[in-house]
């Protein structure tokens, strides 16, 4: 019986030892913090490499985006806009080929330009100018349509092929407000100042202070008016785009145009 109990006590006491090997007993506190640190470490490492990764990522998606808005909202704009007017010119005529049967879209603005281009070429001639002459004296007879009218007539002739004296007639460059600042406006007529001294031309100019409908005159020395390489058309998108289609370089027509300090500007 003796040998039977010391070799169950031994049997017993190897189990334990293999038990003991098998499964991790847990140290002091401070062996358990120093096993806990490289796995924090490691973790709070990939986190910030994970937040990195996302704010780069997010900063180049913003940067493609905002490119991506810039290139297509002109284009957009210019769609929009051409699609509209194509829209509003077709309904002119479009309504009369619909009671007609005849529903084709863009044949009521294909009929609408050849109207317009036929107006034009009628009143180049001399019984369309007599025409146009006789419903202006009407249409002057009217006591409000008469004040529209003029209006709108001169806003038309500024940007007319046909220059005439109501028209802007060049692009020009005065110093206005104070000396070393300019103002950009159109000539729109020459007066002569009579005086005791002789006689002074003047030059009418109107500079546009909200896109073209609102501005000032100013009656600007001839030879202190600045005339630049642009035509009045190149000059009515610079003010309507307010200054953004402005050229780089700007030179000057006349050779001969004298500032207000008294310095003579030459040919560019």
């Amino acid at each position: 019986m003796a040998d039977e109990k010391a070799a169950i006590a031994i049997a017993s006491r190897d189990r334990e030892r293999d038990l003991q090997l098998l499964i991790p007993v847990a140290g002091s506190p401070n062996d358990v913090a120093a096993s806990c640190k490289p796995s924090s470490s490691s973790s709070s490492s990939q986190q910030t490499g994970r937040e990195t990764f996302y704010r780069v990522f997010r900063s180049w998606a913003s940067k493609k985006f905002m490119t991506g808005c810039v290139i297509l909202f002109p284009i957009a704009i210019t769609f929009y806009i051409t699609w509209w007017f194509i829209h509003f010119v077709d309904g002119f005529f479009s309504p009369i080929y619909a009671k007609l049967g005849i529903n084709i879209f863009g044949l009521g603005f294909a009929t609408s330009v050849s109207f317009i281009f036929l107006v034009g070429v009628f009143m180049s001639s001399w019984l369309g100018a007599s025409v146009l002459a006789l419903g202006e004296w009407f249409i002057k007879r009217m006591p409000f349509v008469r004040h529209i009218y003029n209006a709108s007539k001169q806003i038309s002739s500024a940007i007319s092929p046909d220059q005439n004296t109501k028209a802007f007639k060049e692009v020009a460059i005065i110093r206005h407000p104070r000396i070393g600042e300019y103002a950009f406006g159109f000539i729109t007529s020459t007066v002569t100042l009579q005086s005791y001294s002789g006689e002074e031309e003047l030059c009418c100019v109107y500079v546009p202070t909200n896109h073209l409908y609102i501005g000032d005159v100013f009656l600007v020395n001839s030879q202190d008016v600045i005339r630049p390489n642009l035509s009045v058309r190149e000059g009515i998108e610079i003010v309507v785009s307010g200054g953004m289609s402005m050229p780089q370089i700007l030179s000057i027509l006349d050779s001969d145009i004298r500032p207000i300090d008294g310095r003579r500007l030459t040919r560019s």
